[in-house]
């Protein structure tokens, strides 16, 4: 279905005022600026930003919504004889040979991940949507599997599976704040995959395998 004029020009008023204040941000930090400071700069009222973000937070991690389902679209796309963890180490390792910046490799993330790392406020924020994450990874696990409501499986599959995620991620988050190039970075983190591969069981590497007469399905 094609966007509509109303619903292109929120979009882009939405993109507009999410950019302005990230650039409040990373001049000033994300403490030192109020919605009010980011109203005026964006020239809209303060009403209009919180009709676009409910919380100050959201200015600045505004993709999180498509961050908390991550990883549950790249299992529910896995591969016919592909797992779970199977899946999503192969889209993370993608991600790092392309060089993708949606892991953060590019110039300029490290002035976005000093913001998060001087403000309580982000890094709490942080945490919550990783926990979003993990829950909406183990009802996923659920649905792929037929697991029971009582059996624990899902959660402790989704655990080991969201680390790695959550765990490549910081360590280029960490790599980049100390000056590190996105193509050395990426690297890097491919060595980093191999390692934590390694480290899974068994076990979590061949759970959910997706059937061939599954994937045709689909």
């Amino acid at each position: 279905m094609a966007e509509g004029l109303r619903e292109r020009k929120k979009r882009q008023t939405r993109q507009y005022i999410s950019d302005v204040a990230t650039a409040l941000f990373v001049e000033r930090g994300f403490e030192s600026v109020t919605v009010a400071e980011v109203a005026d700069a964006a020239n809209v009222s303060v009403n209009t930003v919180y009709n676009y973000f409910p919380a100050k937070e959201d200015l600045f991690l505004d993709r999180a919504k498509g961050v908390t389902d991550l990883l549950s679209r790249w299992v529910r796309g896995r591969r016919a004889g592909e797992s779970a963890a199977e899946a999503v180490l192969r889209e993370l390792r993608e991600e790092a040979e392309s060089v993708s910046p949606r892991i953060g490799l590019m110039d300029g993330y490290a002035d976005f991940m000093r913001v998060i790392q001087d403000s309580p406020a982000l890094r709490s924020r942080m945490w919550a949507i990783g926990q979003e994450t993990l829950a909406d990874l183990e009802q996923t696990l659920r649905e792929e599997t037929g697991a029971r409501d009582d059996d624990l499986t899902p959660r402790l599959m989704a655990g080991q599976i969201s680390w790695l995620h959550s765990t490549v991620i910081a360590v280029i988050g960490e790599r980049m704040l100390a000056g590190g190039r996105p193509s050395e970075v990426s690297r890097e983190a491919l060595v980093l995959l191999d390692e934590m591969e390694e480290l899974l069981s068994p076990r979590v590497l061949t759970y959910a395998v997706r059937s061939a007469e599954r994937s045709r399905a689909v």
